[in-house]
């Protein structure tokens, strides 16, 4: 699976991308990231991507050139059966929200993720028509910019690509996985810590008493 993100802040991912799972699956051949910052494709010595919105009001808009050609400089090579494999994606506050749904159906359909972060009001709405196939949110809150929705979203599509967790079944039984939408409590060891005790029904040993145990627990940490 290849993932591409376009941004104004490329030296914002010089330290995620190179932890933990993320690093693992890079290395492993598993994924390959590749950053691309958008200022490299404006055509003036002060490499402006940005510009006042027409009909007024406050801040910048992000203009459209720098992103098409930023994003044709990977397409346009393109047959159009390998352009069908690409999902190009925009990070929006009037995006669909992200779901746990979304990111195993960009897992299994597509082998490359073009992410273009965005900033300011946001991008001229030109890309989000005619270049994007879709914008996607992460929550109802504004951010600074869309590195971190990227990232997010980068993150939760690599772990469900089949051998990039350690054991792939757990993916099937997590939080907001098909059919379930909370995890229940987890415990570990030492079953007694500072008087804090584990549930007694988890040191039973009896799972299928257990297994109702956690489905009445589910969304409820009491």
């Amino acid at each position: 699976m290849k993932f591409t993100i376009l941004t104004l802040f490329p030296n914002f991912y010089s330290t995620p991308l190179k932890e933990s799972i993320l690093q693992r699956a890079q290395d492993a051949k598993q994924v390959e990231i590749r950053i691309i910052n958008i200022r490299d494709f404006t055509t003036d010595k002060h490499k402006t991507c940005d510009d006042r919105p027409f009909g007024g009001g406050p801040g910048m808009v992000m203009k459209p050139e720098p992103i098409f050609e930023a994003v044709e400089s990977i397409t346009n090579a393109l047959t159009p059966s390998e352009r069908k494999q690409i999902r190009i994606i925009t990070t929006s506050a009037k995006g669909k929200f992200f779901t746990q749904k979304k990111a195993s159906s960009l897992a299994s359909k597509y082998n490359h993720i073009i992410l273009i972060c965005g900033h300011y009001e946001g991008i001229d709405e030109r890309v989000n028509q005619y270049l994007a196939d879709e914008e996607l949110c992460i929550g109802p809150y504004i951010l600074t910019g869309g590195e971190i929705p990227a990232l997010i979203v980068l993150d939760a599509v690599t772990r469900l690509i089949p051998g990039v967790v350690g054991n792939q079944e757990s993916t099937k039984d997590e939080s907001f996985s098909v059919g379930k939408e909370r995890e229940h409590p987890q415990y570990t060891r030492p079953a007694n810590f500072r008087g804090m005790k584990v549930p007694e029904i988890l040191l039973t040993g009896h799972h299928a008493n257990i297994k109702t145990w956690r489905k009445n627990k589910v969304g409820n940490s009491d």
